[in-house]
């Protein structure tokens, strides 16, 4: 062999390597897979239906109705009846709960729990790239679809969950899976995405979540959300004023 050749290859193949299978830009990958959910738009509105189930018995049913953007969310709860009207707001790093009877808004905690094992947080956050940091984790497959895997962890103490491991799909660019930890490392709930809805944005067709089902890592346990009527539309600042809700 050549002597310069040989001495060339090892770097050749360094090169080579450090290219080919370089890591993933995870907070990138992240930050993509948000749109999916209503992150990175001007706004966003749709409808959110929860059915809570403790093994094979439904347990509680709820439809709210959802604007939100990066920094703020509005969820109002259309029904049932008896909790119509009890609206649950989210600026930045705050949450509030307001409902007919109430003097003022009190102040609450994005891990409370909303219906059944879908958490405050669940209803209101579409920006995870906002709130935790990510780290590829490598690649799996899940069914014949291959995902990279990111573990999230959370940048500040105001987020759903301490930490995230989050799969998400190589071709579709979305959020397929996702284990919700403590701080611990204990799991606490898995949940599952569906993308059969359809946003468009910037003369593009986007998928947009249409189902995510909650499950609990140790009873029996879970809550279906179903989103429907979604559509990109700037929501105005005001909409999230505390002062509206009290």
């Amino acid at each position: 062999m050549n002597l310069n050749l040989r001495l060339a290859l090892p770097s050749l193949l360094l090169l080579w390597c450090c290219t080919g299978f370089a890591a993933p830009d995870a907070q990138a990958l992240l930050k993509q897979s948000d749109r999916a959910r209503g992150g990175g738009l001007p706004g966003i509105v749709w409808e959110i239906r929860l059915v809570s189930r403790d093994g094979d018995k439904v347990s509680e049913e709820q439809r709210l109705q959802v604007r939100a953007t990066d920094q703020a969310s509005l969820a109002e709860v259309v029904e049932p009846a008896r909790s119509a009207g009890t609206k649950l707001l989210q600026v930045e790093r705050n949450m509030w709960l307001s409902k007919p009877g109430l003097s003022k808004p009190i102040p609450i905690s994005p891990r409370q729990r909303m219906s059944g094992q879908a958490s405050n947080g669940d209803i209101a956050a579409t920006n995870y790239a906002g709130d935790y940091e990510a780290l590829p984790a490598g690649t799996e497959t899940l069914g014949d679809e291959a995902c990279h895997v990111l573990d999230l962890s959370a940048k500040h103490k105001r987020t759903t969950y301490d930490k995230i491991r989050y799969w998400i799909s190589v071709k579709r660019g979305v959020g397929v899976k996702a284990e919700f930890y403590s701080l611990s490392g204990k799991l606490i709930k898995s949940a599952r995405f569906d993308y059969d809805n359809t946003i468009e944005f910037e003369s593009q067709r986007i998928p947009f979540v249409s189902r995510m089902v909650i499950r609990d890592a140790l009873v029996d346990a879970g809550t279906t959300m179903e989103f429907g009527a979604a559509k990109v539309k700037k929501v105005a600042a005001s909409e999230f004023d505390l002062g509206q809700m009290q």
